[in-house]
């Protein structure tokens, strides 16, 4: 199976020993590495009559992928742990590595080792590298009073998306593609970084959530624009058909892997960044001025957070 999963792999130059040996060889010229990993479990991250194996695979990529950007790191390498039941069909696993690679040489990364072991369900475990290019990492503690927040990517889709499979209801596949496997803009965080962002997330547990973090890390409060955050039109009418509040997917909702970033109002915001709220000093998020009843946001030991 391991041999399936990298046959006919293309491989980065940064990449120097690949898959077949002990352990792999990358290059790092930055002389830094930017590492994440993530897990995905079966039932409780994603089920399989809902996601094909392939989009398992490059959901695994592009959260991991997402992390790595939102440090200002160009993903290069991706190692990958596969757990599975021995009956497995070979087709599903063949499926979830075709996943995981084309996902990864899509951004110019290689899946160059990793490990099969025997599990109760599908586990993928995938651990990125990335390259900073120079750059000091973006953090979640550099934001500063006066600077502009700004987003790159959408929010809410997926969350959106992920009700709606729950509802049952497949009316809007564009949404529901949304949450199967969502489409980090990579390039956004190394372009953040290159133009002077002072902090920067991934929005993996939700908008407010995650600028939370930025708040606590750097000790100010963010507050955002609803004119800026407006649900679009799709959403609205996926709200309608749920009776759901589509602002609750947008503030709330995780798994989009938007980053958002933190930049000195003097710079010019590079392509693909919007801008949605402004830092100040104090503590906490904020939206139009009025602290929200519940942040929401995604919290994997919380009750009732059981996907």
């Amino acid at each position: 199976m391991i041999e399936r999963a990298v046959r006919a792999r293309r491989q980065p130059d940064s990449t120097l020993v690949g898959p077949g040996h002990d352990a792999a060889v990358v290059a790092a010229a930055d002389g830094r590495i930017a590492i994440s990993t993530d897990m995905l479990v079966e039932g409780r991250h994603f089920r399989l009559d809902w996601s094909t194996p392939r989009e398992v695979g490059r959901k695994a990529v592009a959260q991991n992928g997402a992390d790595v950007a939102a440090v200002g790191a160009r993903p290069t390498a991706f190692v990958v742990g596969l757990g599975c039941p021995p009956d497995t069909p070979v087709a599903v696993l063949d499926e979830i590595s075709a996943g995981i690679g084309e996902a990864a040489e899509e951004i110019g990364a290689g899946v160059v080792g990793g490990d099969l072991v025997q599990a109760a369900q599908v586990i993928v475990s995938v651990t990125v590298l990335g390259e900073l290019e120079g750059r000091p990492p973006l953090l979640r503690s550099g934001a500063r009073a006066g600077d502009i927040v700004a987003l790159a990517g959408t929010t809410g889709r997926s969350a959106a998306g992920l009700a709606l499979l729950l509802a049952g209801n497949r009316e809007f596949p564009e949404l529901v593609a949304s949450h199967l496997v969502p489409e980090p803009p990579y390039a956004a965080g190394p372009a953040a970084a290159a133009a002077g962002a002072h902090a920067c997330t991934d929005i993996s547990d939700g908008l407010v959530a995650d600028l939370g973090h930025i708040c606590a890390a750097s000790e100010v409060a963010i507050d955002l624009d609803s004119r800026t955050l407006t649900p679009g039109r799709t959403l609205r009418e996926a709200g309608a058909a749920l009776a759901a509040d589509p602002w609750e997917w947008t503030l709330a909702g995780g798994e989009d892997h938007a980053l958002a970033a933190c930049f000195p109002p003097e710079v010019v915001l590079p392509e693909g960044w919007r801008p949605i709220g402004v830092v100040a000093t104090g503590r906490g998020v904020t939206l139009d001025g009025k602290e929200r009843s519940a942040p929401g946001g995604w919290e994997s030991f919380a009750p009732g957070s059981a996907r």
